[in-house]
């Protein structure tokens, strides 16, 4: 009899931690990242290029992180040979970003609901940062005007090298790998970030309105994929993590 007693015990025990292992999560993530960016600057020609990143992230719940993000990348636009200016810019620029996601499984129940459940990861998020330019173009004039009779007696106004201050707004997804106690140990975030960089410094030009378009600060686009693994010890959230559906 006591044997059984013991193994009900033991069936019990085991019942119980897989039930609060529903509901823990790991306060911290480390990863890295890498995305096809374009720029949108007052050059009318912009090429997809690539970036890569390394963060760190706070996770204030399961569905609530909040990331500091570096990100090394090239922009590149406009063309010596097609653009009716013959301006052309390319950027190695590093960023630093500080930005907060909220996830739909923070504000809505998706136990016992496969869309719920399916739509939780859906997340649209913002935040603040600065952009490190670095940039190389064609500064002077490649055509003649009847103003500007000889090639390079132009010199089309900007800098090269600038810091600007930069707002990302996020949406994607994110899906959760669970470990054997169904707490999220690996996240795989499917994001579109698009940063709006104030200043004129991502293309390197900054020629005035009258004769050049340039109605909005500088922007650039992120399409990416990030991997992050989660750790720490671990903390409870209010309700099941991995939902149950039907």
């Amino acid at each position: 009899m006591k044997k059984y007693f013991l193994l009900f015990v033991l069936l019990l025990a085991s019942v119980i931690v897989k039930a609060q292992g529903d509901y823990n999560f790991s306060p911290y993530g480390v990863g890295f990242g890498v995305s096809t960016i374009r720029g949108y600057t007052n050059v009318a020609k912009q090429n997809n290029t690539l970036s890569g990143n390394i963060n760190f992230t706070y996770n204030y719940s399961p569905y609530l992180p909040v990331t500091i993000e570096l990100e090394d990348g090239r922009l590149w636009g406009g063309s010596r040979v097609t653009d009716p200016s013959k301006r052309e810019y390319e950027n190695n620029f590093m960023a630093l970003y500080v930005h907060a996601d909220l996830q739909l499984g923070q504000i809505i129940d998706y136990d016992y609901s496969s869309f719920n459940e399916a739509i939780k990861n859906l997340y649209f998020g913002g935040g603040f940062g600065f952009v490190n330019d670095n940039v190389q173009n064609q500064r002077t004039n490649l055509n003649t005007t009847s103003q500007y009779p000889t090639q390079g007696s132009y010199v089309f106004p900007g800098i090269d090298k600038s810091l600007n201050l930069a707002i990302p707004l996020r949406f994607g997804y994110e899906v959760k790998i669970y470990n054997e106690y169904d707490e999220p140990y690996i996240r795989i975030d499917l994001e579109y970030q698009h940063n709006i960089v104030f200043g004129e410094g991502l293309d390197g030009y900054d020629d005035p309105p009258s004769q050049f378009k340039n109605q909005h600060p500088d922007q650039y686009r992120n399409i990416g994929i990030v991997f992050k693994y989660n750790f720490g010890t671990i903390r409870a959230f209010t309700k099941r993590i991995r939902g149950t559906s039907f």
